[in-house]
């Protein structure tokens, strides 16, 4: 077994979008000449925010190490605001925009190794709402200006169609960032009774003590009960298998 402490995977992850961006950058397409370059395609941004949310992680996990044990109080809250907003760019923005590409199994891995704070419900529809109707007003601007639209198969269907489409995926986002709450609520929760339970299983064991221990020990002190590996379960740590 090796474990993969999960402030190197961010580290790395981080270095793989960075490489993927440049790449990307790197080609030649007709469609990346024109008005708008590569910013007219979703999968494009989706990248860039990708690359943004693991560069504030590690950034984070950075900012964390160097404030641990300082006993500064304006470096923890600094901290914290800063963990804020790691939470807020993943429930807006990272999961919505994110669960459409591949990079969905990068998500899922940091959701469960580590713990994540939605904002408030309303408010963070509110972002995703503003981001979707956003980025339809900037395909729509496109249009405007080059006379064709970003995603071919717009062009074959009418106005009320398109009105459609527009509506239905800013629906769809916005289920998108619920089904990101509900699987941050069910991990963690989860979490939580297991470790819970685990915790009264080893209070109710019998002690165990040696020979020598058990006729000089004192009656009335009571040793401490051992954790259970199930317990010593660290969400900073990703376990793999050989």
């Amino acid at each position: 077994m090796a474990l993969v402490p999960c402030q190197v995977l961010r580290a790395a992850i981080l270095l793989s979008y960075c490489s993927v961006l440049c790449n990307y950058k790197a080609i030649e397409m007709p469609s990346h000449q024109t008005y708008g370059g590569s910013w007219k395609f979703l999968t494009f941004i989706d990248l860039v925010i990708q690359a943004v949310f693991f560069g504030i992680c590690v950034l984070t996990d950075l900012s964390s190490l160097l404030t641990r044990g300082s006993g500064s109080r304006e470096q923890e809250r600094q901290l914290k605001k800063l963990i804020a907003l790691r939470d807020w760019v993943l429930a807006v923005l990272a999961f919505p925009v994110g669960i459409h590409t591949t990079v969905l199994p990068f998500i899922l891995i940091e959701m469960r190794t580590s713990h994540h704070q939605y904002p408030s419900r309303s408010s963070g529809l509110a972002a995703i709402c503003t981001f979707s109707i956003g980025y339809i007003l900037w395909v729509c601007w496109v249009h405007h200006v080059t006379g064709m639209w970003v995603y071919p198969f717009l062009e074959h269907i009418g106005p009320g169609a398109r009105v459609l489409f527009f509506g239905s995926t800013t629906v769809l986002m916005n289920v998108l960032y619920l089904l990101g709450e509900l699987l941050n609520s069910y991990i963690w929760d989860t979490q939580r009774k297991r470790s819970h339970q685990n915790l009264k299983l080893e209070a109710t064991r019998p002690r165990r003590e040696g020979p020598a221990d058990a006729s000089h020990a004192p009656s009335h002190v009571t040793q401490e009960p051992r954790m259970s590996a199930a317990c010593l379960w660290s969400p900073g740590v990703i376990l793999l298998m050989p």
